[in-house]
């Protein structure tokens, strides 16, 4: 049996909406399907200030240049993180700060933050790994207090929710994906969510490459001219079109990928020698969407064994990020591997299991089977060797 690490679902309406968007011959972005996700977003999560984007990485863009990053600045952003939240950054000048992760859902430490700001920092960028929701709450009174922007990297977490609401309300800007990878897709996407209602006029601006060209969509005037800074930060809209099919059905998506995180905690919980491994905690106040389950191995030798014998058995486990304080561009700003050691001993040591919504219950089973078989093997080895 092959099991993949990920597998995008379909719903099924896909093709229908996007039909209707071909033979509307309005395919660019801003038209009605991107006016009915955002509808939708609105209704359901009490979110305004969307923008839909190409990608998360754009939104991302789209956010540094609206808050007006400049060379010289600061920005304190997790290690443990994709390369889109640091090269945001790092295209307009700014530098990347890279801050320590946690054990409990390898999110930034909240408490390695204040020690971190100097006089140069302009913004803390947060990130929801696997889903689960940072401590927001604590950052946005760092923020406060050092009158900081906060720009929540929530790629991972749409539909994730803290204290019943969507994470990334809380902070000044939030950025989600809309990528293959995550759970509701549409190839490539991602949104720009604009909180500082101070912020959108202009966010709208520089969406259109720079031009006020939203007001005249909305009949305010005849003509649009260039009025600031600005790039091409907009979602085609028959793309727009496939979203919508998948935000439609969320609730299904969301249940059948919470059911089958509900199934990996069940087995962890079931294994004999659970004791030697860990795996994210689960506060009441955060409901992760189940976009992933890991967990943590007592050493990065046993994490990469276990990998490749999981591969040999034809299933697709993940490593996560490797830190960007230690990749090679981290390198070459300076920094050194020793830099941060709790995210660098972390990040050796994780993995992340299979999950997407399409995963069939013999394809769950097979997973945990042979996956208990080879840690179970492992960790005796280990014990052997001490």
């Amino acid at each position: 049996m092959k099991i993949p690490f990920n597998k995008p679902y379909i719903t099924g309406n896909e093709i229908v909406y996007m039909g209707e968007a071909i033979k509307s011959g309005k395919l660019s972005g801003n038209y009605d399907f991107s006016k009915r996700v955002k509808a939708l977003v609105k209704a359901k999560y009490d979110l305004e200030g969307i923008f839909l984007t190409p990608s998360c990485t754009s939104a991302l863009e789209m956010g540094a240049l609206l808050v007006d990053l400049q060379p010289g600045d600061e920005v304190i952003m997790p290690s443990y993180t994709f390369t889109s939240t640091a090269n945001s950054v790092l295209i307009f000048g700014a530098k990347p700060i890279f801050c320590e992760v946690n054990s409990k859902d390898m999110n930034i430490d909240v408490d390695k933050i204040e020690s971190l700001i100097t006089s140069k920092t302009k913004m803390i960028i947060p990130i929801d790994y696997a889903g689960i929701p940072c401590d927001i709450e604590e950052i946005m009174l760092i923020a406060e207090k050092y009158n900081l922007i906060v720009m929540h990297d929530c790629a991972q977490s749409y539909a994730s929710l803290f204290k019943g609401e969507i994470s990334g309300k809380r902070a000044h800007l939030a950025c989600y994906s809309f990528h293959d990878t995550k759970n509701y897709n549409c190839g490539e996407g991602g949104a720009l969510i604009v909180n500082d209602t101070s912020k959108r006029e202009r966010a709208s601006f520089i969406m259109e490459k720079g031009t006020d060209r939203t007001k005249v969509v909305q009949g305010i005037q005849e003509r649009y001219s260039w009025v600031e800074k600005g790039s091409s930060y907009l979602l085609a809209d028959v793309l727009a079109a496939m979203l919508l099919a998948q935000l439609e059905q969320e609730g299904e998506i969301t249940k059948k990928r919470k059911n089958i995180l509900e199934k990996y905690i069940e087995w962890y919980n079931e294994l004999s020698f659970k004791h030697d491994l860990k795996i994210p905690v689960y506060s009441k106040d955060k409901h992760p969407n189940a976009h992933g389950f890991w967990m943590l191995l007592p050493n990065r030798s046993m994490r990469d064994e276990f990998l490749k014998r999981m591969e040999k058995n034809g299933i697709s486990a993940y490593i996560g990020y490797i830190p960007l304080h230690s990749a090679k561009m981290g390198l070459k700003l300076g920094y050194k591997p020793e830099d941060l050691e709790q995210t660098e001993n972390f990040a050796g040591r994780i993995v992340r299991m299979p999950i997407y919504a399409g995963m069939r219950e013999e394809e769950l089973e097979y997973v945990q089977r042979h996956a208990k078989y080879e840690l179970e093997s492992l960790l005796v080895n280990n014990d052997d060797n001490r």
